[in-house]
């Protein structure tokens, strides 16, 4: 139990930065700076995410080991979902491998201001839902405008304790300080 505790939480050794600009008894309202990430098309199977994993593990042109950061998000973009893993922050532009299966694709997520709920368990769909629904109520209730599809953030292995893990529902919203 210990080592599945252990390797829980020494498996991603970067979490994306981001600065609390307002806290609820709900929600928090974080900002990130630009965030570099390779995504695929998420089927709902899990293709994705070993898609994703072999890509930092080495397959790629330059056959480079990436470290893994957290969280994993998975998201709708164009009416179609996404699975995101962030790349480490030395990397830029220029310098990330570049990916060797076609379906893959680095891009920028802009800096903004997002909304988060934290939720532990497991990140079902239901269990997402739940929290997804209460974060947009009290947004709506705030007064606070969503920009886009809310945004399912994972941070732990699947061998963690349910109990223990670490979820997030977030939306992109129009803040203004």
């Amino acid at each position: 139990l210990i080592f599945l505790f252990s390797y829980s939480t020494l498996m991603a050794s970067e979490e994306a930065k981001y600065n609390i600009v307002k806290k609820s008894d709900i929600y928090e309202i974080r900002y990130y700076s630009d965030r570099l990430i390779v995504q695929v098309p998420n089927k709902g199977d899990n293709n994705s995410f070993r898609k994703l994993f072999k890509y930092i593990s080495g397959e790629n042109k330059n056959s480079e080991k990436i470290a893994m950061t957290v969280p994993v998000t998975q998201t709708k973009k164009d009416g179609k979902m996404l699975m995101q893993f962030y790349l480490p922050s030395k990397f830029n532009k220029e310098t990330t491998p570049v990916p060797t299966n076609p379906e893959l694709e680095i891009i920028t997520i802009p800096e903004g201001f997002f909304a988060v709920i934290k939720f532990s368990g497991r990140s079902s769909d239901r269990n997402f839902e739940k929290h997804n629904k209460i974060l947009k109520q009290k947004l709506s209730e705030d007064n606070i405008s969503i920009k886009g599809d809310a945004i399912r953030a994972t941070y732990n292995s699947p061998f963690t304790l349910p109990p223990l893990r670490r979820n997030e529902a977030m939306f992109n919203i129009d803040w203004k300080n």
